[in-house]
């Protein structure tokens, strides 16, 4: 089911955040005057954070001026973490430089250790080093505002608020959230996915699919073993759900008087056609996440090795284009599959995994 693009939309996307637009708006109307203050107060945020022109090439600078010099990227992380005290001015306070032991803050210390675990996935399993594969540094922000409920990459770096306590808690507990945020920047880096329908759709899912990977390589788990959830620990005791997003089951994350229901599709059967968060990137997403969960309990073992190789291959391979739609996703996870390991388990994995969620691959 095909959608059409807009005349306009964001061609390199800087401001990405882990809670869409359509959710807050769903708050923001909420019969709960507070939380419907907090809520707005965090779209206005957002916005004003949209619409603000950055700068992204000097930090990137950075890491390509280390590599030149050293003759190799390097092979750890260039961590700095800080402290925005409840304020809104980026970066705010520098509160942890890489090195440096863990402090009183618990929320500094998850960052970092977060930031340090999605450099690792991608230096060891994939040989990049950092995002940009030059060791750009990875910077963060904590304690952004007061009760902001959002984390997001605005192109340059990492962004935490601490939630507002009633519907949303600290962003830094899910792992995959701050995984899922830094692998925008992979993509900028990379394929620079247009942040509209199916490209921008595919964008938060390849978020998605790097967060997931984080958190199970950090969990030691298997694809059989995974709960395949976006944003576990993140949502408050009174809400009816379990995280933000299923991989596993598009669509069952929650089911909330508050919220609503979780909208994502499995498959294109129920694609949905929206004018809301740039043409549904955050909601469609869920048929290439589930495609990637198919391949990677059909595989079993690690997800990040072979299954992860495969979209990983397909993201940096140079051929995807900024506005690719599923279909030319889908056919490049099948000629990046065939590539590595022919057409053997993994390339078979891939056809049927596509073929589930009703993405044509060729």
């Amino acid at each position: 089911m095909a959608d059409t693009h807009a005349v306009s939309h964001p061609r390199h996307p800087v401001f990405c955040t882990i809670i869409p637009p359509h959710l807050l708006d769903t708050l923001a109307r909420s019969a709960d005057e507070l939380l419907a203050a907090v809520a707005q107060r965090t779209l206005e945020l957002d916005a004003a954070n949209r619409t603000r022109r950055r700068i992204t090439t000097v930090r990137g600078l950075t890491g390509s001026v280390v590599s030149a010099l050293t003759g190799a990227a390097p092979e750890e992380p260039d961590r700095t973490i800080h402290d925005c005290e409840h304020r809104t001015r980026l970066p705010g306070k520098k509160v942890r430089a890489e090195g440096s032991p863990p402090g009183q803050d618990s929320t500094v210390n998850r960052v970092y250790a977060g930031l340090g675990a999605t450099f690792e996935l991608l230096q060891k399993s994939y040989g990049r080093s950092s995002l940009d594969g030059e060791g750009l540094p990875l910077i963060a922000s904590v304690h952004y505002d007061q009760n902001y409920s959002n984390a997001f990459w605005d192109g340059e770096q990492m962004v935490f608020g601490d939630g507002d306590g009633e519907i949303f808690l600290d962003f830094s507990l899910p792992v995959d959230v701050i995984a899922h945020e830094l692998a925008h920047g992979l993509t900028q880096y990379t394929a620079k996915l247009e942040y509209f329908s199916q490209s921008g759709a595919l964008n938060e899912s390849v978020s998605d699919v790097i967060g997931s990977l984080v958190k199970q390589s950090t969990l030691g788990q298997t694809a059989d073993e995974a709960d395949w959830l976006i944003g576990a620990g993140l949502l408050a005791p009174r809400v009816q759900g379990v995280a933000l997003r299923s991989m596993k089951a598009p669509g069952t994350a929650y089911d909330d008087d508050v919220l609503g229901k979780d909208p994502q599709p499995a498959t294109m059967d129920d694609y949905v056609r929206t004018g809301q968060d740039n043409g549904g990137v955050h909601i469609n997403s869920g048929i290439p996440n589930h495609a990637f969960y198919l391949l990677a309990t059909e595989l079993g073992g690690k997800s990040w090795e072979r299954a992860g190789q495969i979209w990983f291959d397909t993201l940096t391979g140079g051929e995807l284009s900024p506005d690719a739609r599923f279909a030319e996703f889908a056919r490049l996870t099948v000629e990046a599959a065939r590539a590595r390991y022919g057409e053997g388990e993994e390339h078979q994995a891939v056809l049927k995994a596509w073929s589930t969620v009703k993405v044509p691959t060729d």
